[in-house]
């Protein structure tokens, strides 16, 4: 069996003969086979097999040709360990039972307790290890994000409950990112000794802060996680989530080797923010696979002549997969990324030589 590491190279700005590229979401809904798989289980209950959750991460592999494999999870399955009662509710997303909203509350949550609690996880990642021919990519959500769930109880638009806790309650919000922090330490760790080929830490919400918000709430921790995690060699993905541009210039000091970008800001603007200093994924906005092929090749052909600007580009998703995207869509730009990159690089390695 051939390994493809194309998504390794391209994380380490390495040369690669076509750009690597992945989706997130990329194990779900849209595809009909999963759907059928989702009549029988839940997302959680899915998580708890691993030979199933193996199955449903190796499925986008095998079907859309993609360079790397996503482990099929949930941002929020590591908070049961510390005691955090949840549900993931259909058309709403995570809900908590007990939300965070006293010292009290904080201050009962248990270290994180992988072996114990998560073993599943670390089995499907072993499986994984064994079977796919591309590298795993792990993850976690990061502290904010998780946050944002367990202080409002469910998703929310505007964040009420946890921005007043981070002005009214400083301390007390810097605990919760302490501990936080502390659990995605350790539940990625265990990810990449199991086998684990890369991480993608997810920040999906954290765009609805300021720049200087950010920088004096958030980011310490961000920094905290990605320096416990530097003895690792394998490739470490920060995704900062939606409309985050502005907070692209104060990441210089996060020891992450790629920063992933949503479609509001363009690949080449990124990297000016970004400083040159990491490789870059991105940053095809989702809806855009609701046009006609001709149009999702034009945006993707724009994204791929920016990303080979530089060494070090991965073709992704500004955000996630959608329910409504199309499997077929999926496949045929898949094939186009890979084709139409393969000819830009061969043409400028002859300019080059």
């Amino acid at each position: 069996m051939t390994y493809n590491d194309r998504f390794i190279r391209a994380c380490r700005k390495e040369s690669v003969d076509q750009l690597p590229v992945w989706y997130m979401r990329q194990a779900g809904r849209y595809d009909p086979d999963y759907r059928k798989i989702k009549e029988k289980y839940s997302l959680l209950e899915i998580c708890r097999q691993p030979e199933l959750a193996a199955e449903v991460t190796m499925m986008p592999v095998h079907k859309l040709g993609v360079d790397a494999a996503i482990l099929y999870s949930d941002i929020m399955n590591p908070v049961a360990s510390i005691g955090i009662d949840f549900d993931i509710v259909q058309n709403i997303g995570p809900v908590i039972h007990n939300p965070i909203r006293t010292k009290a509350d904080v201050e009962r949550l248990k270290p994180i307790d992988v072996d114990g609690d998560l073993s599943h996880v670390i089995d499907t990642i072993r499986i994984l290890d064994r079977e796919l021919s591309v590298p795993l990519i792990t993850f976690a959500g990061a502290p904010f994000t998780i946050a944002s769930y367990l202080i409002e109880g469910r998703p929310s638009k505007n964040y009420i409950r946890t921005k007043e806790m981070m002005y009214s309650e400083p301390e007390l919000w810097h605990l919760l990112m302490e501990k936080l922090g502390d659990m995605v330490i350790t539940y990625l760790r265990a990810h990449i000794a199991a086998g684990g080929k890369a991480f993608q830490l997810f920040d999906s919400w954290v765009g609805a802060l300021s720049p200087y918000d950010f920088q004096k709430f958030v980011l310490p921790t961000i920094e905290r996680i990605f320096d416990s995690l530097s003895d690792l060699s394998q490739p470490k993905i920060y995704f900062p989530g939606v409309s985050s541009g502005e907070l692209l210039p104060v990441l210089g000091n996060v020891k992450a080797d790629v920063i992933g970008l949503d479609w509001r800001v363009s690949i080449a603007e990124g990297r000016r923010r970004l400083g040159g200093h990491y490789a870059v994924q991105g940053n095809l906005d989702p809806l855009v696979l609701t046009a006609p092929q001709a149009v999702i090749e034009e945006y993707a052909a724009a994204i791929i002549d920016q990303g080979l600007e530089q060494p070090g580009f991965i073709f992704n998703l500004g955000h996630g997969l959608f329910p409504e995207a199309s499997l077929d869509k999926l496949r045929e730009l898949t094939g186009f990324i890979h084709q139409y990159s393969q000819q830009k690089i061969t043409a400028l390695s002859g300019q080059r030589s």
